[in-house]
């Protein structure tokens, strides 16, 4: 029977299910890595250490500086925005965001939650808060407590961050052996057709 089978064919979905068996161990390991991280930034929740903000003069902050704490001055503020949030009792509404200038370059600061996208007044000032991901440099920091005039914004939760990997892994498995058994059930039925 194996001699029977068309060999091209053959080749093609055996190496097309080998690649998404592949994939889906590929997606086993990243779904390691995301727990991994996850652990990382609920432990950096506990550090005391401040993290410098922004860590480089250019403005980017790597991955493992999210959830540490920072602190700095922000001595003008550039611009200020408005994005969908949630506040801390979990009502919809808007993150308040202003662009700063720091010692170390420009940052971006959630001041904290209000029901509409109205600007509160902000001149700058000390800053305390969390280094969390957004912003215009792929990260911000969520001051600890809101501005005059605004509410606190839902606590980053580092466990709200996505581990889809298992889910893919699983669905690269299953694609991997529907294309065997469409393929089985195709040849079958050839090899029937031919006797």
């Amino acid at each position: 029977m194996i001699r029977q089978l068309p060999f091209i064919p053959t080749i093609v979905v055996i190496a097309a299910a080998g690649v998404m068996v592949w994939l889906g161990v590929w997606q086993l390991g990243r779904a390691e890595e995301k727990a991994e991280l996850i652990a990382a930034y609920q432990s950096a929740l506990t550090v005391a250490d401040l993290q410098p903000f922004p860590a480089t003069s250019g403005g980017v902050n790597s991955e493992a500086d999210f959830f540490h704490p920072t602190a700095f001055d922000c001595t003008q503020v550039l611009s200020q925005s408005a994005i969908a949030g949630r506040s801390d009792r979990g009502q919809a509404g808007y993150a308040q965001i202003a662009r700063c200038q720091t010692a170390r370059g420009a940052a971006d600061i959630k001041l904290g939650w209000s029901k509409g996208p109205e600007f509160p007044r902000y001149v700058g000032g000390p800053i305390k808060g969390l280094i969390v991901r957004g912003g215009a440099d792929g990260a911000r920091v969520q001051l600890d407590e809101p501005i005059a005039g605004l509410q606190p914004l839902a606590k980053p939760d580092p466990s709200d961050l996505p581990n889809n990997h298992l889910a893919y892994a699983g669905q690269w498995f299953f694609f991997a052996l529907t294309a065997l058994v469409i393929y089985g059930f195709a040849v079958r039925s050839r090899l029937r057709r031919r006797d």
